[in-house]
């Protein structure tokens, strides 16, 4: 039984008294037929397009992210010339040093003590860099440097809270200068506390708050005196000295 012969008069209520048919007309059941498939094209449709209009709001929601989300911006403009390449390439040797001569009487000295031999190894190949390379070897410098002061928290104290460990390995690629922030910032905290405790850290404390101070300032008139040479180089001295004052704190 087809659609079109539901709509047909029956035969054997004609004649009857009483009863009064009509006829419906074809174009009655086209015209339902074409709305039910207007409605079936037009919600097909409407699914598509919310489909589609999804879209640019995720796209939209992903370029608005905060900025702890997105990748550092690598603007570095050292190295102008070779004599400036190779005074930053010689003062990242010192990292090298520190690293093989750190204490490394537990696992976890061992790990900053190697992760120590990283910081140089990636500064000399950043510095020695040119072209498409130079912004990703930046980028290894600052995540190397990074990890560095993970390594030293978890080589003073083994135990931080987990859940601040899982996101400074979460940020690690993203923020590095985020995480160097946080966990240089406990490094701080916890050698005061030993200074105060041991009379010996003391002087080393003193060293390294000046040495400190030193770096910060020249880190940042780096950024904002790009023009003048070998502020960089001055950066990774004091560093440095500040480095191998910590090294104390694991002796």
């Amino acid at each position: 039984m087809t659609p079109e012969s539901a709509f047909q008069p029956s035969k054997s209520l004609t004649g009857l008294h009483g009863v009064h048919l009509v006829s419906h007309s074809s174009f009655s059941f086209q015209d339902i037929k074409q709305n039910h498939d207007s409605n079936e094209s037009s919600s097909g449709t409407g699914i598509v397009n919310i489909g589609i209009s999804k879209r640019p709001i995720v796209q939209k929601v992903w370029h608005q992210r905060p900025a702890c989300l997105r990748p550092i911006h690598c603007c570095h403009t050292g190295d102008k010339n070779f004599a400036e390449t190779v005074v930053n390439v010689l003062t990242s040797l010192p990292f090298i040093a520190l690293g093989l001569h750190a204490p490394r009487k537990n696992l976890n000295c061992r790990i900053y003590a190697n992760s120590l031999i990283g910081v140089g190894v990636a500064s000399s190949f950043y510095h020695a860099s040119r072209g498409k390379m130079r912004k990703y070897l930046r980028w290894a410098d600052y995540t190397m440097i990074a990890t560095t002061t993970v390594c030293l928290s978890r080589a003073i104290r083994s135990e931080n809270p987990k859940l601040l460990m899982a996101a400074s390995v979460f940020f690690l690629p993203i923020q590095p200068l985020v995480v160097s922030a946080v966990h240089t910032g406990m490094m701080e905290v916890a050698f005061a506390k030993r200074a105060l405790q041991d009379p010996d850290l003391r002087t080393a404390h003193n060293v390294h708050k000046v040495s400190s101070l030193l770096g910060g300032a020249l880190f940042i008139a780096d950024d904002l005196l790009p023009h003048i040479p070998f502020l960089h180089a001055g950066w990774h001295l004091a560093a440095a000295l500040g480095v191998s004052t910590c090294n104390k704190l694991l002796q």
